[in-house]
Protein backbone atom coordinates (compact mmCIF):
# COMPACT_ATOMS: atom_id res chain seq x y z
CA UNK A 1 0.00 0.00 0.00
CA UNK A 2 2.91 2.44 0.61
CA UNK A 3 4.29 1.80 -2.80
CA UNK A 4 1.53 2.55 -3.98
CA UNK A 5 0.97 5.90 -1.95
CA UNK A 6 4.67 6.76 -2.88
CA UNK A 7 4.29 5.66 -6.76
CA UNK A 8 0.89 7.81 -7.42
CA UNK A 9 2.41 10.80 -5.10
CA UNK A 10 5.46 10.89 -8.00
CA UNK A 11 2.92 10.89 -10.05
CA UNK A 12 1.66 13.29 -9.44
CA UNK A 13 4.90 15.90 -8.70
CA UNK A 14 6.67 14.76 -11.49
CA UNK A 15 5.09 16.49 -13.87
CA UNK A 16 5.49 19.74 -11.95
CA UNK A 17 8.84 19.66 -11.58
CA UNK A 18 10.35 18.29 -15.06
CA UNK A 19 7.68 20.27 -16.75
CA UNK A 20 5.90 17.44 -18.89
CA UNK A 21 2.29 18.16 -20.03
CA UNK A 22 2.27 21.30 -18.63
CA UNK A 23 0.79 24.44 -20.23
CA UNK A 24 2.83 27.42 -21.17
CA UNK A 25 3.51 29.92 -19.28
CA UNK A 26 1.62 32.69 -18.11
CA UNK A 27 1.90 36.33 -18.99
CA UNK A 28 2.01 38.97 -17.23
CA UNK A 29 -1.20 40.09 -18.88
CA UNK A 30 -2.30 43.38 -16.92
CA UNK A 31 1.15 44.62 -18.26
CA UNK A 32 0.55 43.65 -21.77
CA UNK A 33 -3.05 45.05 -21.52
CA UNK A 34 -1.66 48.14 -19.74
CA UNK A 35 0.57 48.52 -22.68
CA UNK A 36 -1.83 48.08 -25.31
CA UNK A 37 -3.86 51.26 -23.93
CA UNK A 38 -0.96 53.39 -24.67
CA UNK A 39 -1.96 52.70 -28.60
CA UNK A 40 -5.61 54.66 -28.37
CA UNK A 41 -5.11 56.92 -31.35
CA UNK A 42 -5.52 56.83 -35.10
CA UNK A 43 -3.66 54.49 -37.07
CA UNK A 44 -2.63 54.18 -40.81
CA UNK A 45 -0.72 51.09 -42.93
CA UNK A 46 -0.40 50.31 -46.45
CA UNK A 47 -1.14 46.67 -47.55
CA UNK A 48 0.90 45.09 -49.56
CA UNK A 49 -1.50 45.53 -52.78
CA UNK A 50 -1.84 49.78 -52.21
CA UNK A 51 -4.71 49.29 -49.79
CA UNK A 52 -4.29 52.01 -47.11
CA UNK A 53 -5.74 50.15 -43.77
CA UNK A 54 -7.00 52.82 -40.90
CA UNK A 55 -6.64 51.61 -37.49
CA UNK A 56 -8.33 53.77 -34.68
CA UNK A 57 -7.87 52.45 -31.05
CA UNK A 58 -10.58 53.36 -28.07
CA UNK A 59 -11.16 52.67 -24.46
CA UNK A 60 -14.29 51.32 -23.73
CA UNK A 61 -16.48 50.84 -20.17
CA UNK A 62 -14.74 53.01 -17.48
CA UNK A 63 -10.81 51.68 -19.45
CA UNK A 64 -11.73 47.98 -19.32
CA UNK A 65 -11.81 46.80 -22.77
CA UNK A 66 -9.77 48.57 -25.93
CA UNK A 67 -11.71 48.58 -29.58
CA UNK A 68 -9.73 48.32 -32.66
CA UNK A 69 -11.60 49.37 -35.25
CA UNK A 70 -10.69 48.95 -38.48
CA UNK A 71 -11.23 50.40 -42.23
CA UNK A 72 -10.27 48.85 -45.21
CA UNK A 73 -11.99 50.68 -48.57
CA UNK A 74 -15.79 50.63 -47.36
CA UNK A 75 -15.27 47.93 -45.00
CA UNK A 76 -15.40 47.83 -40.96
CA UNK A 77 -13.68 45.03 -38.64
CA UNK A 78 -13.45 45.52 -35.09
CA UNK A 79 -11.00 43.46 -32.64
CA UNK A 80 -11.92 43.93 -28.83
CA UNK A 81 -9.38 43.18 -26.03
CA UNK A 82 -9.97 42.69 -22.42
CA UNK A 83 -8.40 40.86 -19.29
CA UNK A 84 -10.29 38.10 -18.00
CA UNK A 85 -8.75 37.40 -15.04
CA UNK A 86 -5.21 36.46 -15.47
CA UNK A 87 -5.58 35.64 -19.10
CA UNK A 88 -5.68 38.40 -22.26
CA UNK A 89 -8.62 38.07 -24.71
CA UNK A 90 -9.26 39.57 -28.24
CA UNK A 91 -12.19 38.92 -29.99
CA UNK A 92 -11.83 39.89 -33.73
CA UNK A 93 -15.26 40.67 -35.54
CA UNK A 94 -14.06 39.94 -39.18
CA UNK A 95 -15.30 40.88 -42.17
CA UNK A 96 -15.50 37.31 -43.11
CA UNK A 97 -18.36 36.96 -40.92
CA UNK A 98 -17.09 34.95 -38.20
CA UNK A 99 -15.26 35.96 -34.53
CA UNK A 100 -12.62 34.03 -33.63
CA UNK A 101 -11.20 34.39 -30.00
CA UNK A 102 -7.67 34.62 -28.80
CA UNK A 103 -5.65 34.69 -25.86
CA UNK A 104 -2.03 36.10 -25.24
CA UNK A 105 0.31 33.43 -24.67
CA UNK A 106 3.92 35.60 -25.09
CA UNK A 107 4.25 38.90 -24.21
CA UNK A 108 7.97 40.70 -24.02
CA UNK A 109 7.72 44.10 -22.43
CA UNK A 110 11.66 44.88 -23.79
CA UNK A 111 10.27 44.43 -27.30
CA UNK A 112 6.35 45.27 -26.91
CA UNK A 113 5.83 41.43 -28.91
CA UNK A 114 2.40 40.19 -27.87
CA UNK A 115 1.62 36.99 -29.28
CA UNK A 116 -2.18 36.02 -29.51
CA UNK A 117 -3.00 32.14 -30.30
CA UNK A 118 -6.60 30.90 -31.31
CA UNK A 119 -8.82 29.91 -28.83
CA UNK A 120 -11.90 28.97 -30.69
CA UNK A 121 -14.41 30.89 -33.26
CA UNK A 122 -18.30 31.56 -33.76
CA UNK A 123 -20.96 31.83 -36.55
CA UNK A 124 -17.98 29.43 -38.62
CA UNK A 125 -19.81 28.38 -42.04
CA UNK A 126 -17.98 24.56 -41.88
CA UNK A 127 -14.92 23.77 -39.62
CA UNK A 128 -12.38 24.56 -42.28
CA UNK A 129 -13.81 28.15 -43.31
CA UNK A 130 -11.53 30.84 -43.61
CA UNK A 131 -10.79 32.41 -40.00
CA UNK A 132 -7.85 34.35 -38.34
CA UNK A 133 -6.33 31.91 -36.16
CA UNK A 134 -3.65 33.91 -34.74
CA UNK A 135 -2.18 37.41 -34.41
CA UNK A 136 1.32 38.63 -33.69
CA UNK A 137 1.61 42.42 -32.72
CA UNK A 138 4.71 44.23 -31.74
CA UNK A 139 4.42 47.86 -30.52
CA UNK A 140 8.16 49.41 -31.80
CA UNK A 141 7.75 52.72 -30.05
CA UNK A 142 5.11 55.17 -29.55
CA UNK A 143 4.40 56.09 -32.99
CA UNK A 144 4.66 52.47 -34.45
CA UNK A 145 2.88 49.21 -34.69
CA UNK A 146 3.40 46.27 -37.00
CA UNK A 147 0.89 43.58 -36.89
CA UNK A 148 0.46 40.11 -38.28
CA UNK A 149 -2.91 38.33 -38.66
CA UNK A 150 -2.65 34.52 -39.90
CA UNK A 151 -5.47 33.35 -41.99
CA UNK A 152 -6.57 29.95 -41.89
CA UNK A 153 -8.43 27.67 -44.74
CA UNK A 154 -8.85 23.89 -44.80
CA UNK A 155 -7.53 23.20 -41.28
CA UNK A 156 -3.89 25.23 -42.27
CA UNK A 157 -2.31 28.52 -42.53
CA UNK A 158 -2.93 30.09 -46.11
CA UNK A 159 -1.88 33.44 -45.51
CA UNK A 160 -0.23 36.01 -43.35
CA UNK A 161 -0.93 40.02 -43.38
CA UNK A 162 1.81 41.41 -42.24
CA UNK A 163 1.37 45.46 -41.60
CA UNK A 164 3.85 48.70 -40.27
CA UNK A 165 0.96 50.88 -38.36
CA UNK A 166 2.45 54.54 -38.37
CA UNK A 167 0.14 57.29 -35.73
CA UNK A 168 -1.56 59.88 -37.13
CA UNK A 169 -2.75 61.34 -33.97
Amino acid sequence: MKKHLLLASLLLVAPAVYGAGSAPSAIDAKAAFDRLRTLVGEWQAKTENGKTIHIKYDLIAGGSALVEREVVENTAMETIFHLDGSRLLLTHYCMLGNHPRMQARKYDPATGELTFEFLDVTNLATPTAAHMHNVQMRIVDKDHLTSQWQLFEGGQMKSTDNLLFTRLK
